[in-house]
């Protein structure tokens, strides 16, 4: 690769869907789905110089065709990317939330030797 066409390859940092590589496979459609004609050349661009996954490469040159034939970006321009684990709990629980009932045997607990069975 020469360096006018390493040039021409746009960066992580200026693609147009946060964290791009890590987005799995079945939610691209719907992460480009609001992307402009010009957002998905860029990631076709970026996509064969990095990783050229066909897979991948299939799905975004059907959307540019779709787009170059008419078709109008729908869904957000940015959508989130609720697949990517940030670490953090979905849905944080205060430590104040009980847990379920204890319920011990009626015979007594059984790793207790001191309790009649």
């Amino acid at each position: 690769m020469n360096d006018a066409s390493r040039n021409d390859v746009p960066q992580h940092k200026d693609l147009p869907l946060p964290d791009y590589d890590h987005l799995p496979v079945g939610t691209l459609p719907t992460r480009i789905s609001g992307l402009e004609e010009a957002d998905v050349a860029q990631l076709v661009s970026y996509e064969k110089a990095h990783g050229n996954r066909l897979p991948i490469l299939q799905i975004l040159e059907k959307r540019l065709q779709d787009l170059q034939g008419g078709a109008v970006p729908s869904g957000p321009r940015t959508p989130g990317t609720p697949e990517v684990n940030t670490g953090q709990p979905v849905s944080p629980q205060s430590p104040s939330v009980p847990g379920p009932p204890v319920n011990p045997p009626s015979q007594g607990v059984p790793t207790n030797p001191s309790q009649p069975r």
